[in-house]
């Protein structure tokens, strides 16, 4: 088959690579039909993460089963599915309790399982990791393009509102305007959030995020920034959605909490230098929670709501490629020019 590959920063390649193999009682294979490039790819794209050389990429498939193993009951070939960015079995210790991101059998999308950004994969754990859609809306393209992102930052977004404890009536702020900030917005304004900040360095993307719900937009920098949040919330807000994942972005999420608020974070972890310094957090009681999302734990209550049309966070992808474009696609993420790019095998 054909998939993306990693060969050192800047350098995605479409190659030919062994087709992924049913080796797992309770595995599925997958056609790939619809994935995405995410923002957290760009790390290991741009040499701020180590990654082996050459490696598979992509983690948000969404496909049609092709064969399954004896034991799986939950789909079978000719279904339409989507799968969270994590694999997981359902059945263990922390499966059940919901964190199917700690799953004791858990895996990862590329090796051996095929790489998301490519023609099939391979789920080896497919009743636990396997969302099906109904038969209904299976080749339905715009219910497709809004079920994409429940992949990930959909799912990713909703972790950090949740987590920052939003609830009806609310005011919080979202630090980020990338696919997880925006897809934060969103969920906020599903938990019924009445004032929702966000906050962010581009005007496009501060035009989705009042798509999305945001009743303020807050472009300005650095201590500019808190200065104006902190200003027309005459101090800051109880719920804050840290959804980059940087020094400075948690700092402006502190910054802008009130003294025993809570700080809702989902944004991976990069540049923290000696590690997060936690006395503000101290000094003003703010709650610290969150974490890498557990997405399937997320996953049906998010996709009723796309199916029945209250839910549609498809504006996020601004630019759409086939395989051989998925290059293209990294780049155009890299320079900004793409929130986040759809690929179609």
């Amino acid at each position: 088959m054909r998939a993306a590959r990693y060969h050192g920063p800047g350098d995605i390649r479409i190659e030919s690579v062994d087709e992924p193999t049913l080796d797992s009682p309770k595995g599925a294979i997958v056609r790939v039909t619809h994935t995405a490039i995410c923002g957290s790819d760009l790390w290991f794209y741009r040499g701020e993460s180590d990654r082996d050389v050459p490696s598979r990429v992509g983690h948000e498939p969404m496909g049609i089963v092709e064969d399954v193993s004896d034991d799986v009951v939950s789909v079978e070939p000719g279904d339409r599915v989507f799968a969270p960015f994590f694999i997981s079995c359902g059945r263990c210790e922390f499966c059940r309790k919901g964190l199917h991101t700690s799953c004791v059998n858990s895996g990862s999308w590329s090796g051996a399982n095929g790489g998301a950004q490519g023609e099939y994969v391979h789920c080896p754990e497919a009743d636990g990791t396997l969302i099906r859609v109904p038969d209904r809306h299976a080749d339905d393209e715009e219910t497709l393009r809004s079920i994409l992102p429940l992949t990930d930052v959909m799912a990713t977004g909703h972790h950090a509102a949740v987590s920052a404890g939003v609830e009806a009536g609310s005011s919080c702020a979202v630090v980020g305007d990338g696919a997880v900030g925006l897809c934060g917005v969103l969920a906020a304004k599903r938990l019924g959030a009445e004032r929702i900040i966000a906050i962010g360095h581009h005007e496009d993307r501060l035009d989705i995020a009042e798509e999305f719900g945001a009743t303020d937009r807050v472009s300005e920098r650095g201590e500019a920034a808190v200065d104006r949040v902190r200003e027309i919330t005459n101090g800051g807000v109880n719920h804050v959605l840290e959804c980059v994942g940087a020094t400075s972005s948690m700092e402006t999420a502190h910054e802008v909490c009130r003294p025993g608020g809570t700080v809702g974070y989902v944004g991976v972890p990069h540049g923290m230098g000696e590690g997060l310094d936690l006395e503000p957090f101290f000094r003003g009681n703010i709650t610290l929670n969150g974490g890498v999302a557990p997405v399937r734990a997320y996953a049906e209550e998010l996709l009723a709501d796309v199916l029945q049309g209250t839910l549609d966070p498809s504006p996020i992808f601004t630019k759409t490629v086939d395989l051989d474009g998925v290059p293209e696609g990294y780049a155009a993420m890299d320079d900004r020019e793409a929130i986040k790019v759809l690929v179609k095998p």
